[in-house]
């Protein structure tokens, strides 16, 4: 059993206190030391980890909408697929030294089990989990982004940065990379008073169109039609 004073700290690093303890301790017990048991069978985290899953695709999809509301269904799709990753999970994990409260059977524990990413990548979904049992959807929202908070912190720096929004330098490359070309902007009509104008370009690649957009400047509206084609290959 984990000892209450390791229980602790963990549920300290977490910044959630159970209520049902047997939830974290199920949630820290592969099935390897289940197999061991000569006595009654004890649950493992497997179940738990399946739920935890689901947990951390809502939690995060529902942030990555709500912070990124501008970003196209391709580009929060990949977000979410990096910070989900086995290797995100078991980074954070391992800030939470998660592997250190695991209960391993002997062979998992010699070949360095509480170290491999699959394993604490598995406990990390299972312990969400846990949190979502014993407190609800708003518990395992709010554990979810306090320890992810450095990768989230990153995603939105990165999606800050000079060049990240900048639509038409992102289809530059992906033209260059793919057609070995440069996209073409064309301005097709202009409406509205000189002090109020309302431009609308369209965008092609060899001659075809893939793309329009408006806005009261040229180079508004060639982001636009940028922003428009871009999303249209789902990125």
């Amino acid at each position: 059993m984990t000892s209450v004073s390791s229980s602790d700290s963990l549920q300290s690093l977490l910044g959630y206190r159970f209520k049902a303890l047997a939830l974290l301790e199920e949630a820290l017990t592969h099935s390897s030391h289940v197999n061991e048991q000569k006595t009654v069978p004890l649950p493992h985290n497997e179940r738990l980890e399946f739920l935890g899953d689901a947990v951390l695709s809502l939690v995060m999809s529902e942030y990555l909408a709500s912070a990124l509301p501008q970003s196209s269904e391709g580009t929060l799709s990949k977000l979410k697929a990096k910070v989900v990753s086995e290797g995100s999970l078991a980074q954070v994990a391992r800030r939470l030294g998660l592997g250190e409260h695991l209960k391993l059977g002997r062979g998992e524990d010699r070949s360095k089990g509480r170290e491999k990413d699959s394993l604490l990548a598995d406990a990390l979904e299972a312990v969400l989990a846990a949190v979502h049992l014993d407190g609800g959807f708003e518990a395992s929202r709010a554990v979810t982004r306090h320890i992810f908070a450095e990768e989230l912190t990153n995603i939105a720096a990165q999606q800050e940065q000079p060049g990240a929004g900048d639509y038409k330098t992102q289809f530059q490359e992906w033209c260059q990379k793919t057609h070995d070309t440069l996209p073409c902007y064309v301005t097709i009509r202009e409406t509205g008073p000189d002090h109020q104008k309302l431009f609308e370009v369209e965008l092609s690649v060899q001659g075809k169109a893939v793309g329009t957009g408006s806005g009261r400047s040229k180079k508004e509206a060639e982001q636009q039609a940028a922003k428009q084609a871009l999303q249209q290959l789902g990125r």
